[in-house]
């Protein structure tokens, strides 16, 4: 672990007032990184089978790609194609609606458990505003 030279370890020279390690053993933090873990991992596994099923298609069932669908011009192909346009933008929706109810709530309690166990470290090793003072007056 390093010092930085506000005193606090590891950390960020942004941030001295966090204590990085407390935020991320915090049970918040751990709920937030559960939850969007378990929304991104399978909406990227959706989303590349979706992907590669349509290249799959593509290279290994032409005729069936070049099938009419639907009216004259309008082949199999283009249709799963242009449902790959869909698709992304479906899933970019979901995840918005998803981080605006779900993330963003947890993130932010997650943040003030990071704050408070920062200020309650600083006051416990007597590394608050008052610290600092003391170091320019003693020239430590």
């Amino acid at each position: 672990m390093t010092t930085t030279e506000s005193g606090t370890a590891g950390g960020s020279d942004r941030h001295p007032e966090i204590d990085w390690v407390a935020a991320e053993r915090s049970p918040e933090f751990r709920e937030l990184i559960k939850r969007k873990r378990a929304f991104v991992l399978p909406a990227t596994i959706f989303f590349l089978a979706w992907y590669f099923g349509f290249i799959i298609l593509a290279g290994y069932a032409p005729d069936f790609m070049g099938e009419e669908f639907i009216t004259d011009g309008m082949t199999v192909g283009y249709a799963l194609a242009l449902t790959q346009f869909l698709m992304v933008w479906g899933l970019g929706w979901m995840y918005l609606r998803k981080a605006d109810r779900v993330f963003d709530p947890l993130a932010e309690r997650a943040a003030e458990v990071a704050l408070k166990a920062g200020t309650e470290r600083s006051k416990r090793f007597g590394r608050g505003e008052q610290a600092g003072e003391d170091e320019e007056v003693t020239g430590r």
